[in-house]
């Protein structure tokens, strides 16, 4: 069977008609998996789009395919691609890695000062989020911004999050740091930071991954991923 071809572009005000299609699908998608998601509105995506702060994939056929958005905390100091969405008829085909580079990059364009991070409990987005330059990091170097840590209220695991003061939780916290990168870049520090730092992100990717299979094969025989929207 033919692969499709997928359409990953930015989002706008012509694609508003999609926003509750979208609302409803996180929803779902997060029900089926037993995880709790930071809910957004259909009229908050479309603000997302007329922004240009969301990217939105189609399939060769015209169908609406997958989603994924821009959140800014800190004015602008930090960023979360949120909200990744795939369509369950194109599911495990590589979609949702062509959205993350997509709006990855979108990122990078239109805050290329910026911190770059996110939380998931799904192996397949740890692996996808090493593959563009983050780096598994402690909650403390996520942003502080309130408003951020609000969004978590209505996970299922939030209780757990505020019991230990917003320090840990199951999720796994991911950082790309754009100053980190641009010194591995440098010809005379990244030969000899190099090898040591590619033994460190083995080593945090081997640890968080382990963390994972802990924490959720025995309750759910399973890795469910967690969408924070």
């Amino acid at each position: 069977m033919q692969q499709p071809f997928f359409k990953v572009i930015i989002a706008t005000e012509a694609h508003h008609d999609f926003a509750l299609l979208i609302c409803d699908e996180m929803e779902a998608s997060a029900k089926a998996r037993g995880t709790g998601i930071a809910k957004r509105s259909p009229e908050y995506l479309k603000h997302k789009m007329t922004e240009g702060k969301a990217v939105i994939a189609f399939s060769d056929k015209g169908e609406w395919a997958g989603f994924c958005y821009i959140e800014t905390w800190g004015d602008g100091q930090h960023v979360a691609n949120s909200g990744l969405i795939v369509s369950p008829n194109f599911r495990k085909g590589g979609l949702a890695k062509l959205i993350k580079r997509r709006i990855f990059d979108l990122s990078r364009v239109a805050y290329p000062e910026a911190k770059i991070f996110g939380l998931t409990t799904g192996l397949a987005v740890m692996k996808i989020n090493s593959e563009l330059g983050y780096e598994p990091v402690t909650y403390s170097e996520l942003t502080t911004d309130d408003a951020f840590w609000a969004g978590c209220q209505s996970c299922v695991n939030f209780d757990i999050l505020m019991a230990k003061e917003r320090k840990n939780c199951l999720c796994t916290a991911m950082l790309y740091d754009p100053a980190d990168q641009a010194a591995s870049e440098s010809p005379t520090v990244g030969l000899q930071t190099n090898e040591k730092k590619h033994t460190v992100l083995s080593e945090k990717w081997r640890k968080a991954r382990a963390r994972a299979l802990r924490l959720f094969r025995p309750k759910i025989g399973r890795i469910r991923t967690f969408l924070f929207i």
